[in-house]
C-alpha cells in the first residue's frame, strides 16, 4: 500500500513516502489508520532528536557566541504533504498547522499544552493557516511561521499560541545555542550547515540508548557553535581543513555533551559503537581520522572536562577548548 499522505520535503526534515496529486486520490484505497500511524511515527523520531538536541543547545547556551530564545516547539503544516487531504483526514485535523513536537524540558514542553497533532490556530496575532500556500509539497509556508515564532520570540521574549479549540497559551523563551535540529524523511546521513543538524530517519544510531546517540548529536552541532562551515567556505575543502574541522568536532562533543548533563564519556562509546560497522574501513572517507583514533581524541578531553567541571560547575569549552584551526584565518 502507498502511504500517501507522509510525503513531504526532506530538506525541512518532514516524512517521506510515495505520493500521488491529490486529484488522482482514490479515497476506496485510502487506509486513514496506516497514514496516521505513518506520520507518527516519523513524529516519534523527531521527537528524540528534538528532545537530545534541546538538551544540548539549552546546556551550552552560556558558552555560544550566537544565542536565541526559544521555547522548543516545532510546528507542522500539512501543505508541505503530498497529500495534504489524506493527512488532514488521517489526522482529524480542520485546518493546516498543528503541534509537531515540544521538546522534552523545553518551555513547550513543560507547559503540557503542546500535544503532538494539536491544531494552531495562531502565532501572536497571525494565524498561520491564512497564509498563502502552494497545493502540495509547499515547505515555505512551514518555514515562514517558525521564522515569525523565532521573530516574536526576539521582540518580546515570549509568544501566545492559539489552539482550533478557542484555547490559547502565553509561553516565555530561554536562551539556547542558534542551531536548528531537522529530521530528513529518508537517508542514513548526519549533516550541519552553520544553521541547522540535519539528520536522515535511516541514520544507525536511532537505535542506541539516548545517551549514545547524543553523540552523533553533539558531533554535528559541533561543527556550527565552531563556524567550521564559514571556515572552510573561506579556507577551502580540501582534505586537510575538512579533517581538521572533523577532528574538532569529534573532541568538542564530550564537553556539549557534559554540558547537557549527560557522562561525556557516552562521546567516546557512541564512536566505538558507531565507528567498526560505519567507519569504512579501508573504504573509509580519508578526511576522517579513523573510527580507534577519533575515540581515542574523545577520550583525551575527559579528564579536563571532570576537572573543570568539578571546579567551575561547568565545562568552558569557550575559555579552554584547545582549537586545531585559526578560527581568525581568512577573515
Amino acid at each position: 500500500m502507498r502511504v500517501l499522505a507522509a510525503i513531504a520535503c526532506a530538506c525541512l526534515g518532514l516524512p517521506a513516502a510515495a505520493a500521488g496529486l491529490a486529484s488522482d486520490i482514490n479515497w476506496d484505497r485510502v487506509d486513514l489508520p496506516s497514514e496516521r500511524a505513518a506520520i507518527e511515527r516519523f513524529q516519534a523520531f523527531d521527537q528524540r532528536l528534538q528532545d537530545v538536541g534541546w538538551k544540548l543547545v539549552r546546556g551550552n547556551a552560556a558558552f555560544c557566541d550566537r544565542v536565541i530564545p526559544s521555547i522548543g516547539l516545532q510546528l507542522q503544516d500539512l501543505a508541505s504533504y503530498g497529500a495534504p487531504e489524506v493527512a488532514r483526514a488521517a489526522l482529524g485535523m480542520e485546518g493546516d498547522f498543528a503541534v509537531q513536537t515540544a521538546a522534552r524540558g523545553s518551555p513547550a514542553g513543560l507547559s503540557g499544552e503542546f500535544p503532538g497533532n494539536r491544531e494552531v490556530t495562531r502565532l501572536a496575532r497571525m494565524d498561520p493557516n491564512q497564509w498563502e500556500a502552494g497545493e502540495r509539497l509547499y515547505w515555505q509556508r512551514l518555514a515562514k511561521a517558525h521564522d515569525h515564532v523565532d521573530a516574536m520570540l526576539a521582540e518580546h521574549g515570549g509568544i501566545e499560541v492559539g489552539f482550533a479549540n478557542g484555547e490559547s497559551v502565553k509561553v516565555g523563551a530561554v536562551d539556547v545555542c542558534a542551531t536548528r535540529f531537522e529530521l530528513m524523511g529518508e537517508g542514513s546521513r548526519a549533516v550541519a550547515d552553520g544553521n541547522r543538524v540535519v539528520i536522515g530517519i535511516d541514520f544507525p544510531g536511532f537505535s542506541y540508548p539516548e545517551e549514545v546517540f547524543a553523540g552523533v548529536v553533539a558531533h554535528e552541532l559541533a561543527h556550527n557553535l565552531l563556524g567550521h562551515s564559514a571556515w572552510l567556505d573561506r579556507n577551502g575543502r580540501g582534505r586537510r581543513n575538512v579533517r581538521k574541522t572533523e577532528r574538532e568536532a569529534d573532541r568538542l562533543m564530550p564537553w556539549i555533551m557534559a554540558n547537557a548533563g549527560y557522562d561525556p564519556v557516552f562521546a567516546q562509546r557512541f564512536m566505538e559503537q558507531w565507528g567498526p560497522r560505519h567507519d569504512g574501513g579501508l573504504l573509509r572517507n580519508r578526511s576522517h581520522d579513523g573510527w580507534d583514533e577519533r575515540a581515542e581524541f574523545i577520550a583525551e578531553e575527559i579528564p579536563t572536562i571532570r576537572a573543570l567541571i568539578e571546579s567551575e560547575g561547568a565545562a568552558d569549552w569557550r575559555t579552554h577548548f584547545r582549537r586545531e584551526i585559526d578560527p581568525q584565518k581568512g577573515l
